[in-house]
């Protein structure tokens, strides 16, 4: 009976009257979809970095000699091209060389050191890899040495921020790192080379991604060449992005979120994506003011130090009219603060690795609810074919209204883990996602998360959701950014404690966090203590680690 409730899908009721209400996909294959752009908007420009830009037939011959070097050098049909690259036109020239060669990308996290770095190119079995030279000189070196077989193409991180750099690439440049190749060398090497181009099915996988592994060690997640034409074309449909129309990529380009919402989206709508580098507010501010970007999305944690900027005006984001958060739960606090200082809104999206963005997207210039009894700011409705079900424990349907799991089917979720058939039969059965997180639907199809599973505290027998106690925590005029974990206690078993940031020249005391708190939550539920730091540990893509503080505080307790 309870089944019943998410195969009538409700949601579909929440749809703007103006949008589909589903999708045909137009490519099934990535590499088509550029090729495509670049037939038909070939003079338009596809990447704005600092004072560089780079048209679509720029990316294209780029990417072909990339390419061709890469095949010269011995790159087969079906191998990974690992790219460990900030936000830098080499990434995204990378990524469509390894189509273009028949490969398979594979985004690593700049942030990464050796061991991880060593790590996903031992379980991704990249035999080619395209780094910054500095991350080379500081980790990769050692690695690759060590893993060998492995050719290393170094990318001069100065390079593409001016004009003559995009046009023929400098014509002195500092010399190769002694063993590898060097990015600027290769691409004037074939320059012109004329490829003949592979196809692929919709099945094939086009990116290797890890998840983040703030949970766990990391798994390759297949990201199929369907699964990324889909999200491109679901993102354009849904929010209804311009042809043409500027997008700004904050997010990392190496996350799901920047591959999706910011790449792929623009190669289908022949836009240029704005990027620069990494995120610096102030950077970001500037960046939006000269390129008047449409379409943006980003962390939570992005548009916090956007509002927290020195010299953030009202009119900054003018230009953006659909604004997006994923990647961690919003607090409605800091929605209203937002539109309190900018005058727009932050619409909410879900999604995971494992669903090559989103899942959920709040339907645009739509209010999205508060769940009355745990203050929770609905993630949004299923997507275009996409069907979620909240179940129990033995992934059976709860009623509307009951708190499980959250399991996700449609054209997005990935063919599995690479090389890892066990945690690919556990975590998506039949080709259904078990996501690990636990949420609701409501009667109107309306879904809430509510948090992780793995985060969820005991307190003397009481389950308390840290992201319920988080959200009353950003309701503080004080507060920046907050965090709550469950710490061992001989008592309770487990006790609350929140960790927060505050905002500059606040002068609050931890004790009155506690009180603030205590005023507004059931006992079992508000922190016993609170820790101000200046800054919370994330991920590169702004996701609060709430495992690395729980690490901290066990190890204090010892």
């Amino acid at each position: 009976m309870n089944a019943s409730a998410y195969d009538e899908r409700p949601w579909l009721a929440r749809y703007n009257v103006d949008r589909p209400r589903a999708i045909v996909p137009e490519f099934t294959d990535a590499l088509a979809m550029f090729r495509a752009t670049v037939a038909r908007a070939a003079d338009r420009p596809a990447i704005a970095y600092f004072d560089a830009t780079l048209t679509y037939a720029e990316l294209d011959a780029q990417s072909d000699a990339l390419a061709g070097a890469l095949l010269a050098r011995g790159f087969a049909r079906g191998d990974r091209l690992g790219l460990y690259l900030q936000n830098t036109p080499h990434f995204i020239i990378g990524e469509i060389a390894a189509w273009k060669a028949g490969g398979v990308a594979v985004p690593i996290n700049p942030m990464n050191r050796a061991r991880e770095l060593r790590a996903i190119l031992e379980d991704s079995g990249a035999t080619f890899l395209l780094l910054h030279r500095y991350l080379y000189r500081a980790i990769a070196a050692d690695v690759v040495a060590e893993l060998g077989g492995i050719v290393a193409i170094t990318a001069d991180e100065r390079e593409f921020q001016s004009r003559d750099d995009v046009r023929v690439l400098p014509a002195e440049h500092v010399a190769a790192i002694a063993g590898t190749l060097d990015f600027t060398d290769v691409v004037r090497e074939r320059r012109g080379e004329r490829l003949h181009y592979p196809s692929y099915l919709a099945g094939d996988t086009a990116l290797l991604v890890y998840t983040s592994g703030t949970t766990g060690q990391p798994k390759g997640a297949m990201n199929t060449h369907g699964n990324v034409t889909f999200i491109a074309q679901a993102y354009r449909d849904w929010i209804g992005v311009r042809d043409g129309a500027p997008i700004y990529g904050v997010a990392p380009l190496f996350h799901i979120t920047g591959l999706e919402g910011g790449i792929a989206l623009a190669l289908l709508c022949a836009a240029p994506l704005v990027i620069h580098y990494r995120f610096e507010p102030g950077v970001a501010l500037d960046a939006i003011r000269e390129h008047k970007p449409e379409f943006t999305i980003g962390a939570i944690t992005v548009f916090i130090a956007l509002m927290n900027a020195p010299h953030a005006a009202r009119g900054d984001l003018a230009s953006l009219t659909a604004i997006y958060s994923g990647g961690a739960p919003i607090p409605p606090s800091v929605v209203e603060r937002f539109e309190a200082a900018f005058g727009q809104t932050i619409h909410n999206a879900y999604g995971l690795t494992e669903t090559t963005s989103p899942a959920t997207f709040q339907p645009f210039g739509v209010v999205a609810p508060v769940d009355s009894a745990s203050g929770s700011l609905a993630i949004g409705v299923p997507i275009y074919e996409t069907t979620l079900h909240i179940v129990d424990d033995d992934a059976r349907p709860v009623a509307p209204g009951e708190i499980g799991e959250i399991a996700i089917a449609g054209p997005q979720v990935v063919a599995g883990y690479w090389r890892k058939p066990d945690e690919t039969a556990r975590a998506l059965p039949g080709g259904r996602l078990l996501t690990g997180d636990v949420g609701f639907m409501d009667a109107q199809g309306w879904f809430y998360l509510v948090d992780r599973k793995k985060d969820m505290i005991n307190c003397a027998g009481y389950k308390v959701w840290p992201r319920e106690v988080e959200d009353v925590l950003y309701t503080h005029p004080d507060v920046r950014e907050a965090a709550v974990i469950g710490v061992p206690d001989a008592y309770r078993g487990e006790d609350v404690r929140a960790i927060v940031s505050v905002r500059s020249g606040a002068s609050v005391q931890p004790e009155e966090i506690v009180a603030y708190c205590k005023e507004r939550m059931a006992a079992y539920k508000y922190p016993r203590s609170v820790e101000i730091v200046d800054e919370l540990p994330k991920t590169v893509t702004g996701k609060i680690l709430r495992r690395e503080l729980r690490d901290a505080a066990k190890a204090r307790m010892r």
